[in-house]
């Protein structure tokens, strides 16, 4: 006789292959392989089906854009199936090692639940977790910016180090904790992730993160509703204060005065404040002296520009916690070098081309990324000239800037110039002739020669291949 808790298995999971065969026709098989097939039923128990995926970001994904259809065909094959929870693990039930650190309720994140009229509506409850820690102060966190899905490199180490000792250490280590860089380099996602580690590691502790134009918003409407006690109160009561882009109140003298006594109240508390800016604070020039001087009294770090191994990590990263596999490392290789303002477009560069592959069902390869980041890659062009090529070249080899253009041929001249054009030609988007008349009027075979020359010199001088390797990091910076 069979048993029949494994018959009832064996029913479900050809639930599960009907409706994962009725998406995939009705999605499509690009869509399908991205999306849904690292899908897996783990259990249906007491009416509800749990459905794993294997990264935050897949599960995120699904449950904003699938989870409500999976629900309505769940509900339509079996009655029976009352709820349907997307959750993050393995079939085994063990989360991944990089889930590790995340909370309890990080791992079960959206349940389909039938309505009153019989249509499945959705239950984000990483959401309702934000509005709970959210008091009408702190702005909400974003998921996706935790300590895990930070990408550590040379140009940010530090500051990610700085971040990890004030998010876990049980007293205040250092005061204020100041990061500056520039535009999407990550100061903002180690805010986010010093404040939900803090709350998920002690959630009786009052942390209170917004940006520096909020805490002005909340300050203005305190001053005109006569309420600044209450103003006062509720800020110089937090545990943890985190303001971010700190330059923003620059100029705004009434709230750089508040802004100061609550800064000097909290930490005469030996309460924690995190601050971050897009520049140093020696540097804010249109910011009080006093202030300036109270926010280096901690430790001030500074996140670099990126470089190409870490641009390459990152998107090696994404692609991980997408679930793509398909993309090929030349592409990988190719935005890493091609899209070096900062990791906000870089991101976004891989997101065209995916969402490119999955809607549209085209194939990634080089010719579709370059065709997809036409508008991107031109203006990522436009930051490196054929001029600091040439300079550049030119320091390394101590030779002159002159030389570039010149009629001497010695070993000493020529080769730097054919490495000058080498690069021009991969960095920038001039064509050969274009590259030849930066060169003294040089023809267009030349720079053909230089750049077969060099190809060949980097697959047999190691000396060379250092040599141009190390250029391209540094003009790519």
């Amino acid at each position: 006789m069979s048993n029949p808790s494994r018959s009832a298995h064996t029913l479900y999971q050809k639930q599960w292959s009907a409706i994962r065969s009725h998406l995939q026709e009705e999605l499509g098989d690009a869509a399908f392989r991205s999306w849904l097939k690292p899908l897996k039923l783990r259990r249906i128990e007491n009416g509800e089906a749990l459905v794993i995926a294997p990264s935050r970001f897949l599960r995120d994904w699904v449950s904003a854009r699938y989870a409500n259809r999976i629900a309505e065909l769940w509900c339509e094959m079996n009655p029976d199936i009352s709820a349907v929870t997307v959750e993050v693990g393995t079939i085994s039930g063990v989360v991944p090692e990089t889930q590790t650190t995340e909370s309890a309720h990080d791992q079960d994140v959206t349940t389909i639940l039938p309505a009153k009229d019989g249509s499945p509506r959705g239950a984000n409850l990483r959401l309702r977790l934000a509005e709970e820690e959210n008091d009408g102060l702190s702005s909400p966190l974003n998921p996706r910016f935790s300590f895990t899905d930070f990408v550590v490199g040379k140009p940010n180490e530090f500051a990610h180090a700085a971040a990890r000792r004030v998010a876990e250490a049980d007293k205040v280590p250092f005061n204020p904790l100041y990061l500056y860089g520039g535009v999407g380099l990550g100061k903002t996602h180690l805010m986010h992730a010093i404040a939900r580690h803090i709350r998920e590691r002690d959630p009786g502790r009052r942390v209170l993160y917004l940006s520096a134009e909020k805490f002005m918003y909340h300050f203005v409407r305190a001053v005109r509703y006569k309420d600044t006690m209450a103003f006062k109160e509720q800020f110089r009561s937090a545990d943890v204060l985190m303001i971010d882009d700190v330059q923003f109140i620059c100029g705004k003298d009434s709230t750089q005065e508040e802004f100061f006594h609550t800064f000097n109240v909290l930490i005469d508390h030996n309460r924690q404040v995190v601050i971050s800016g897009d520049r140093s604070p020696s540097d804010l020039d249109a910011m009080e002296e006093r202030l300036r001087s109270r926010l280096g009294w901690g430790l001030v770090a500074d996140i670099h520009a990126t470089t190409y191994e870490l641009r390459l990590g990152i998107l090696l990263a994404k692609i991980e916690t997408i679930g793509i596999v398909d993309v090929p490392h030349e592409v990988l290789e190719f935005l890493a070098r091609r899209i070096t303002s900062n990791i906000r477009e870089l991101e976004m560069a891989l997101n065209r081309v995916t969402a490119q592959a999955t809607l549209v069902g085209r194939e990634i390869d080089l010719e579709m990324a370059q065709e997809v980041l036409r508008d991107v890659l031109r203006a990522s062009e436009r930051r490196i000239t054929i001029e600091e090529i040439q300079r550049r070249v030119a320091e390394h080899y101590n030779i002159r800037l002159a030389e570039m253009s010149s009629e001497r041929r010695a070993r000493a001249v020529a080769r730097p110039r054919q490495v000058a054009m080498f690069l021009s030609k991969q960095l920038t988007s001039r064509s050969l002739p274009e590259i030849g008349r930066k060169f003294g009027g040089r023809d267009h075979t030349t720079v053909m020669h230089a750049v077969r020359k060099i190809e060949e010199l980097r697959q047999s001088d190691a000396a060379i291949a250092e040599d141009v390797e190390l250029l391209k990091r540094t003009l790519e910076r």
